[in-house]
């Protein structure tokens, strides 16, 4: 599968559940590669600091840790890194100041300032606007329209939050109870002699 395919995915309508085997590989080897101790390639500290109070807010901690345990910032950090072309990583980029100027123009300060109950009210917007482009994509290809609705950026947001979190080892064996490798190999058992 080539990285173009697994952006669109990511972005595409199909649901996490329904990701195929080796993209779900290829995003926990790249896991595997985040730089250590949270040092960042893309993301400045500011934009660090939001990509990192939308995901928990996203998938919070409760009996498992949540987005930012699962270090959900790191990995978008390294797609935005490594996987992204630079016009994708404008476009996330552009998003997030999006963010804080509507959070500033609604209250005053940007998103991470907000007091909690505002960054839910703003939350709620974007999730209503991400809805409803997930419905006009569905709708765009029932009609098999070669136009698409225009990206939404909170859509593509959720969507990298999710899959960072459920690759994670927390979001796949904590969360999921799952394992993608068996835990041991036993290696090649003798066989009884077949006499005829």
């Amino acid at each position: 599968m080539q990285r173009r395919d697994l952006l669109r995915l990511f972005t595409s309508a199909a649901a996490l559940s329904g990701m195929p085997a080796e993209l779900f590989l290829a995003l926990q080897e790249a896991r595997a590669g985040t730089v250590p101790y949270g040092r960042l390639r893309t993301l400045n500290q500011h934009q660090n600091a939001t990509v990192t109070t939308i995901s928990e807010l996203i998938i919070p901690e409760t009996d498992t840790p949540g987005a930012k345990g699962a270090k959900v910032n790191e990995f978008i950090d390294l797609l935005l890194t490594d996987w992204f072309d630079q016009p994708e990583k404008d476009r996330f980029l552009q998003g997030l100041a999006q963010i804080d100027a509507d959070s500033r123009k609604r209250f005053g300060s940007e998103f991470i300032a907000s007091n909690p109950s505002q960054q839910a009210e703003l939350m709620k917007q974007f999730d209503s606007e991400a809805m409803a482009f997930a419905r006009a994509q569905k709708n765009a290809a029932k009609t098999d329209t070669t136009q698409q609705p225009p990206p939404n950026f909170f859509y593509t947001f959720k969507r990298l939050t999710l899959v960072g979190y459920y690759t994670s080892e927390i979001g796949f064996k904590k969360e999921l109870g799952k394992t993608i490798i068996p835990p041991k190999h036993s290696g090649c058992a003798p066989l009884a002699e077949v006499r005829s």
